[in-house]
């Protein structure tokens, strides 16, 4: 089948984008083709700076519906592609939202959202982030990960450190997911992941995308698409080709002061990282170039069942596992 055409057909999933939300990336999101997206509305906020993001973000939904649509299953995932929308899935890259609050997690389930990274680098009261000293997951964080499990909320681990995220893991009583991350394999950096940790989440049920961020690549911003594809098969190759999708991280539209703000523990306080300079890879720098990634992976010999899978088909799977529709 031609590239396009494949493209065209597929469910396409992106596992995380945190770009600025606004009407022209709703617009590339079409001209990418893309059939639904973990779209982040908070990071550092806590209960009521993300009930706010959220209001913002359903006024927005509303005001565009032509081109995207809300999602709370895999049913509505399905409606987007049919309707030739997207599907705005919400999702928290960071519990600092839940505060100290079991039921909230049920409050926000209720208001759509739909993934939940657990942590956001550092110490929170569930556990700790990737960079800082791994204490491990708190009794509160058994809770809240009970409570996801319960309501339905999937348990994200990207940015979680490694002795949280393996006992979160094993805590769960449904899939947990890397949404975007990258081998440490391919780049030392406190954000990627061991041929371990890939291991040790696809033994126990669990998924994992991959991003193409930049900084944590090993080419940087000299990486192309092809370096890209090839953190997607390395993973594959350990995590098996059910359980591999696609996670950008997108962060189109955000300028210097986000970075700021995210690079900052709670936003504001001490300095945990440094991006530099953000492009992404040569040949999908934007939303609207998702196209090229299907076309790169049949080039480099992958067969259509497979670029499906990788794409979405994937995402699909682990989704409907843990909303149970």
């Amino acid at each position: 089948m031609d590239p396009g055409a494949l493209h065209e057909e597929s469910i396409v999933i992106d596992g995380l984008i945190i770009a600025k939300w606004e009407r022209e990336l709703f617009l590339d999101m079409r001209k990418g083709g893309l059939t639904a997206a973990n779209c982040t509305v908070s990071v550092w906020e806590g209960f009521q700076e993300t009930v706010n993001n959220i209001l913002d973000v359903n006024q927005l939904i509303v005001e565009n519906s032509e081109l995207v649509m809300p999602v709370r299953t895999t049913a509505d995932i399905q409606a987007a592609k049919d309707a030739g929308k997207t599907g705005i899935i919400l999702g928290f890259q960071n519990a600092h939202a839940f505060e100290d609050q079991l039921g909230y997690v049920s409050i926000f389930k209720q208001l759509g959202v739909g993934v939940v990274q657990l942590c956001y680098n550092t110490q929170n009261l569930v556990g700790t982030g990737c960079y800082e000293r791994d204490g491990g997951l708190s009794g509160f964080g058994r809770e809240v990960v009970a409570e996801m499990n319960r309501v339905g909320i999937l348990c994200d681990l990207s940015h979680v450190g490694s002795k949280t995220s393996e006992e979160v893991i094993l805590e769960s009583s449904k899939p947990v997911c890397y949404s975007h991350c990258l081998p440490y394999g391919l780049k030392a950096h406190p954000r990627n992941k061991s041929d371990e940790e890939l291991r040790f989440i696809a033994d126990h049920g669990g998924f994992v995308g991959v991003t193409m961020f930049a900084p944590f690549l090993a080419k940087g911003t000299d990486s192309t698409i092809d370096d890209y594809a090839e953190a997607i098969e390395y993973v594959m190759n350990i995590v098996g080709e059910d359980s591999v999708g696609i996670g950008t991280d997108f962060t189109q539209g955000q300028d210097l002061n986000f970075f700021e703000w995210l690079t900052h523990d709670k936003g504001y306080a001490r300095r945990l990282t440094s991006f530099g300079e953000i492009i992404n890879p040569l040949g999908i720098r934007t939303v609207g170039e998702f196209p090229n990634l299907t076309e790169t992976l049949l080039k480099r010999g992958h067969s259509e069942r497979v670029v499906r899978k990788i794409m979405g088909e994937n995402w699909m799977g682990v989704l409907r596992e843990v909303w149970g529709s």
